[in-house]
């Protein structure tokens, strides 16, 4: 996992050539004039998806995925997001190989999202996103999806 801010991502663009492209998107993109939706960047290794929602008060269900890495940005308020390491995940709950999404139970660290900061999470990764940081907003995420 990494969690730093967008102005320090350039010092990890080393780490892979597809996450240099991710990193580049969130850092030269006015992403208020593109739409919600998603965005290819380099076909399916590294594409971009856009979403408004509403944060809630728990999300109790940790996910994790096995094919991409999530580059996670928030675009405009501010939410928690859950992490741990996937070893300390006490079940598997559920799971979607074609939509590469395993949900699991067990116990997390928030992490608070907004304010220019990033999270990078690999599938060794337990994330449970869309947390309320105080009470219940709108929000409005970049995720960029990379092929691990």
């Amino acid at each position: 996992m990494l969690y730093d801010t967008l102005e320090n991502l350039c010092a990890y663009s080393a780490l892979s050539p597809r996450l240099a492209r991710a990193f580049r998107f969130l850092a030269e993109n006015d992403f208020s004039s593109l739409p919600d939706g998603c965005l290819e960047l380099d076909g399916q290794d590294v594409y971009a998806s856009l979403s408004t929602y509403e944060t809630r008060l728990i999300n109790d269900k940790p996910e994790a995925h096995r094919k991409y890495i999530d580059v996670q940005f928030l675009l405009s308020g501010s939410e928690k997001v859950g992490v741990a390491p996937l070893s300390v995940m006490k079940e598997e709950v559920s799971g979607d190989e074609q939509g590469d999404i395993w949900f699991y139970r067990g116990p997390t660290e928030p992490l608070t999202l907004g304010g220019g900061r990033v999270l990078v999470l690999w599938p060794q990764d337990a994330h449970a996103p869309c947390v309320a940081a105080g009470v219940p907003e709108t929000v409005r995420k970049c995720v960029v999806k990379v092929r691990v």
